[in-house]
């Protein structure tokens, strides 16, 4: 059985997620900080990261790749393939490779790495920074079984994770990678009419992002179908049908389904082969 606790961990390129991603690990004491490494061009990024998490810090990519065991890959998708083939032939046969670049196919990577190597595409998504992320998991067939656990388990020390197949990927990023933002714009709407309402704007936040917060773990923990959750705040005749027929008729679901498909329309345009 593979003990994820003596795995050496780098991370080349380590910047909002992948922050995320080192303080879940180090806050759930899956890995100890000693076993983490972090490469950032920046030498005073590398310093604030290392003073604040207290893991060690490398000078190069190539530093990472010649000690970690699993190596996290977190640079701007333009320049990953660069960054791959400058460390391809330093990269330990039985090492990992995750990437958290977001379009970057595995086939991408594969490409700029020497055959054989073992590869993991990873989605996380923003809520990560605050230890509630969702991740999809992407191995490639060099990863094993026991491989892809032990990456899922990292994952989800800082919230869920799924194994996904790769052409599914597009509809992860339109339901959990992007869909924050809608999200973000709801509570943002609902706050503005609440302060239009005479409620303070602290407490608007409070009010609307709980309700939120519950709704959405009242999903996961019911196990009730969406329509069936919804019945049980719609009174008949009450408050909430007059809200809910408002959002009907101005085509709530459907706006919300098209910027969907083209936030996956998108991603499939994006995607670096």
């Amino acid at each position: 059985m593979i003990k994820i606790a003596d795995k050496k961990i780098g991370f080349i390129g380590c910047g909002n997620m992948g922050k995320g991603i080192l303080k879940g690990m180090i806050e759930s004491k899956l890995i100890p900080a000693d076993n983490i490494t972090v490469y950032n061009r920046s030498i005073k990024s590398r310093d604030s990261i290392s003073q604040a998490f207290g893991n060690n810090s490398a000078s190069s990519a190539a530093e990472i790749a010649k000690i970690a065991d699993i190596i996290i890959v977190g640079v701007k998708p333009n320049i990953i393939r660069y960054i791959l083939r400058a460390i391809r032939d330093l990269i330990k046969p039985s090492a990992i490779l995750v990437s958290i670049a977001a379009g970057v196919t595995i086939k991408t990577i594969e490409l700029a790495l020497k055959d054989g190597c073992k590869v993991v595409r990873v989605m996380p998504n923003i809520p990560s920074l605050v230890n509630e992320g969702m991740s999809s998991i992407t191995p490639n067939k060099h990863v094993k079984k026991e491989e892809t656990a032990l990456i899922s388990k990292i994952f989800r020390s800082f919230g869920k994770a799924e194994v996904i197949p790769e052409h599914i990927i597009h509809a992860v990023i339109a339901v959990s990678s992007s869909s924050p933002a809608y999200v973000f714009m709801l509570i943002e709407a609902m706050v503005d009419i609440a302060v239009l309402a005479g409620m303070s704007k602290s407490q608007s936040y409070l009010f609307a992002a709980q309700a939120v917060v519950g709704s959405a773990k009242m999903v996961l923990e019911t196990g009730k179908h969406l329509s069936a959750l919804k019945d049980m705040v719609c009174s008949l005749n009450g408050t909430t049908m007059e809200a809910v027929k408002v959002l009907e008729e101005k085509e709530f679901r459907a706006t919300v389904m098209a910027a969907m498909q083209c936030c996956i329309k998108k991603s499939n345009n994006m995607s670096i082969e």
